[in-house]
């Protein structure tokens, strides 16, 4: 299981409505706003409808769907301040979990790095591939922080923001630095300075947020 997996046991429908219904959102099939019909996907599973009913639960505690009345179950969307908040977030969040991973890095962290580094770089511009790979080799290092439930908090911001890296990638060419800041990350992992290693994560994620902001709402960052 990944390091950001879930803590419920595999095998079960709800688990399986879960997963099934979170790539939809992970990947864009289900973008922001459109109505998730319970019947159509218990249907498309092979399942009755209440275990889909309970991961629509389980997903809007994680503010990844919005339960209303009358209107069912309809995918969330970021606002451009909600954005920019993820990202911020994110920064510390990850921050801390590098500041609590570095005591168990060692070298076979590293050369795992590098492997996750370069199979990110040769994915290229696809952008469900970069995405991907750009994840595992955060989630990677979140994972050496041994806080399980930090790293379900760091999981739940990455899928919120994943549907629009995803389509940012697909229209638009990747960021050239993109490679250099997931390189300064590693290298300042491997000097042994916690803070400069904290530091560098947390100046990666904040410098993302107004490239994303403005190809997804046309604007810079709010007032």
């Amino acid at each position: 299981m990944s390091r950001f997996g879930t803590a419920l046991s595999n095998g079960t429908a709800e688990e399986e409505a879960y997963r099934h219904v979170l790539a939809g959102i992970r990947t864009g099939r289900f973008k922001a706003g459109d109505r998730l019909i319970p019947e159509e996907l218990a249907g498309e599973i092979g399942m009755s409808r209440m275990p889909v009913r309970e991961a629509f639960r389980r997903l809007a505690t994680e503010g990844l769907v919005v339960l209303r009345p009358n209107r069912g179950c309809m995918v969330a969307g970021l606002t451009v301040e909600e954005m920019y908040e993820v990202f911020e977030i994110r920064s510390v969040l990850e921050g801390l979990a590098v500041r609590l991973a570095m005591p168990r890095l060692d070298a076979e962290a590293f050369d795992e790095l590098e492997r996750l580094l370069e199979r990110m770089v040769r994915s290229g511009t696809a952008g469900g591939g970069w995405v991907s790979r750009h994840r595992e080799l955060h989630e990677y290092i979140c994972g050496f922080s041994h806080r399980p439930k930090l790293i379900r908090q760091i999981a739940a911001l990455h899928i919120t923001i994943e549907p629009y890296l995803r389509i940012w990638f697909d229209h638009a060419e990747k960021p050239l630095s993109a490679e250099a800041e997931h390189r300064a990350i590693i290298d300042a992992l491997k000097t042994g300075d916690t803070a400069h290693a904290e530091r560098q994560m947390a100046e990666h994620i904040l410098t993302t947020a107004p490239d994303l902001a403005a190809f997804a709402f046309g604007g810079g960052r709010p007032a």
